[in-house]
């Protein structure tokens, strides 16, 4: 089935290939296309509690025309941006799924065909969701999904790489017949408004494609298989809510997380002892608990109040420090309640970029934010292994926050790496390291553009009753209906991310989340501008300094020598990165002046014209009779003729030099023929020239 959708033809086939899928769908968008499988166990494993969905998201070399470099040739471990493609299928897909629906469920998609010029991401969404709306798993859909970016004032739907590299306002927009069911956008400070109007002209294009989901799982679709959903049963659920309920409401009044939920422990062990038998596990009464608590504090909130006491509107305590480390280059701990997170920001030469490989071809990055979230920040054990999907996403998610204010590499000529640790947790511990990373880059003296902070919202939806809640702790976002992640500058927003548990929000209740978001935004920068205001004049001593020189593009393989030679001998002897760009821009990093310094006049040896006057550290190469050829730069020789060796009666050269020797000398002439003449003796005579 076939759709105009933008600039191309949005084209959904199914029926070809991968038959032994639950369901399968291509997807061609351009001379991009992506096939998305959906695949469903047949039993529940024994014991288990959980909804077990897997996505996987693969992009093939071959899809572009390209061998995989590396040893083995062939594609690894998935790459950062197929892990937070995987993340975004997941993540409006999740909450479609009905409840008590326990089987285990496999989403593949793969990009067999990329044009290089639309992205395939959206359109495996769009996949996902058609392939699990035709198939026979239980599935509340369809879904569907685009991007939309302003480029040059105007909107664009699904727009190209190229477009995308102009844009100032980036957002994908995923929705159902029900509203919107997810966002992940980022901005350069763009006006809430603007914001909005991206999120109505994508909402309004996937009007199409949801009819034409519904036209091809009417026409394709299979019947949905009879499952048996684990569903607790009413009179356990009474039953726990009888014997725990006045305890529960003691519990929920500890103000303290760690001894809240030890409370909660303590009281799943009892309930457990009283009511385990041959009919109800401990896993039911551990989830019908659950439940209870679910209720207790929705109940709660729409009765006009919080678990911790704070308004709707109010943001937990706040506390900023800078410099908390003595040797990085740029530290700061942002504590929020009980979220805290350290950032560390380290500067860097430009042998510190991060090449990626992606099917639109090879990308540099200067900019880098790392999270990470250890499981001591919740009070518990676990192995420390590689970063896993959430803390990449986290991570991606800040650092999309900080890119509108992030100095381009022409303005400040430093890779950045920003590290969050997150040493406690409890809400949104990805704004608190977008506050944190905004803290630390000033204290590091990046010339940032503008702070950024960042602020979670949440929601309580009941009937026609709309909660939205400011800053929300993990007990919050554990049992309400939404994470809605806004970070800014008091200019405009700079990056959004919606995530719902609920089948989609309407336009105007979005309208309002941004609208209170903004409040918290401009609150928490005014907290922050507390400790420091502005970036730092001067960078940390620690931090290696890069100096910027400007040398003629002829004299560019002048100085990288025959095979990199000369260049090569300089490092090699000061140390210092040295960085030749195209255009005759030369950087040259290092955390030592002397040696930086040694490698700007090696450098402008190289590459100066020699000026009559001046003089030069020189060494002496060949010896003749009536003087000495000596070296003032790789590849420059002059001569010091016998007479200008000394000021007294020289018998012989080598009664003044030797070869090896280095010495001062001064360019007294350069002749027609382009030779150089130099002088011992005027240095001497005049020794602070």
């Amino acid at each position: 089935m076939k759709l105009k959708f933008g600039k191309n033809d949005f084209l959904l086939e199914t029926g070809k290939v991968a038959k032994q899928a639950n369901g399968a769908v291509t997807i061609q968008y351009g001379g991009t296309v992506v096939l998305v499988t959906a695949c469903m166990s047949k039993e529940i494993r024994e014991g288990q509690d959980f909804f077990p969905l897997t996505v996987e998201y693969q992009e093939k070399t071959y899809a572009a025309g390209r061998i995989p470099g590396g040893f083995f040739k062939r594609e690894g471990r998935p790459s950062e941006s197929e892990i937070l493609t995987a993340r975004l299928i997941d993540r409006p897909v999740r909450p479609l799924f009905p409840k008590g629906f326990l089987n285990e469920v496999q989403i593949m998609a793969i990009v067999l065909s990329s044009d290089g010029e639309n992205d395939p991401d959206v359109l495996a969404v769009c996949g996902a969701s058609a392939a699990l709306s035709i198939s026979d798993i239980p599935f509340n859909g369809p879904l569907a999904c685009c991007r939309v970016a302003r480029v040059n004032g105007e909107f664009v739907v699904n727009p190209t790489y190229a477009e995308l590299d102009n844009a100032d306002l980036e957002v994908v927009v995923a929705i159902n017949n029900k509203g919107v069911e997810m966002l992940e956008s980022k901005a350069k400070e763009v006006s809430e408004e603007d914001y909005m109007q991206a999120v109505k002209i994508g909402y309004d294009a996937l009007q199409d494609l949801l009819r034409l989901q519904e036209e091809f799982k009417a026409k394709f679709g299979k019947p949905k298989a009879t499952i048996e959903y684990k569903v607790i049963s009413p009179e356990l659920k009474k039953k726990v809510e009888e014997l725990a309920g006045e305890k529960l409401k003691e519990i929920y009044d500890i103000g303290n997380k760690d001894e809240r939920e030890e409370g909660v422990h303590l009281l799943v062990k009892e309930l457990q002892e009283k009511l385990v038998n041959d009919e109800c596990a401990a896993s039911d009464i551990k989830t019908a608990l659950v439940e209870v608590e679910q209720a207790h504090v929705r109940e709660k909130i729409l009765a006009g109040g919080r678990v911790d006491g704070r308004s709707f509107t109010q943001i937990r305590p706040i506390s900023c420090e800078v410099s908390v480390l003595p040797r990085t280059h740029g530290s700061a701990l942002f504590t929020r309640g009980q979220t805290q997170s350290l950032a560390v920001t380290t500067l860097g030469t430009g042998d510190d970029e991060q090449m990626i490989e992606a099917l639109e071809g090879e990308k540099y990055k200067t900019f880098m934010l790392h999270y990470s979230f250890p499981p001591f920040s919740v009070g518990e054990t676990a192995p420390v292994r590689g970063p896993g999907r959430r803390e990449i996403g986290h991570g991606a998610l800040a650092e999309k926050s900080l890119l509108a204010v992030v100095p381009t590499k022409d303005k400040f000529p430093y890779t950045i790496r920003v590290v969050s640790e997150i040493l406690e947790s409890n809400g949104s511990s990805s704004m608190a390291t977008v506050c944190a990373a905004t803290l630390s880059l000033m204290d590091a003296g990046v010339p940032i553009k503008e702070p950024v902070a960042g602020i979670a919202l949440g929601l309580v939806k009941q009937g026609s009753k709309e909660i939205i809640l400011t800053d929300i702790a993990g007990l919050e976002d554990h049992f309400g209906d939404m994470d809605f992640k806004v970070a800014g500058t008091k200019t405009g927003v700079t990056a959004v991310q919606l995530d719902l548990k609920i089948d989609g929000i309407s336009l105007e209740l979005l309208k309002k989340c941004l609208a209170q978001s903004k409040e918290a935004r401009l609150e928490i920068l005014g907290k922050m501008f507390s400790s420091i205001s502005s970036p730092r004049e001067s960078l940390s001593s620690y931090a290696p300094r890069i100096e910027v020189l400007k040398i003629n593009t002829e004299k560019i393989g002048e100085l990288i020598g025959p095979g990199g030679k000369t260049i090569k001998a300089i490092i090699a002897a000061t140390g210092a990165s040295i960085d030749i760009k195209d255009d005759g821009t030369v950087l040259i990093g290092s955390t030592d002046a002397q040696k930086s310094a040694d490698a700007i006049k090696m450098v402008k040896a190289i590459t100066d014209d020699v000026e009559v006057g001046r003089v030069y550290n020189a060494k002496v190469k060949r010896i003749m009779a009536f003087g000495a050829f000596c070296e003032i730069a790789p590849r420059k020789e002059g001569l010091v003729h016998i007479s200008e060796l000394s000021d007294k009666f020289v018998k012989s050269v080598e009664e003044v030099v030797k070869i090896g020797d280095e010495i001062k000398v001064k360019v007294i002439g350069i002749d027609e023929l382009g030779r150089i003449n130099l002088s011992k003796k005027q240095v001497e005579e005049n020794p602070k020239q």
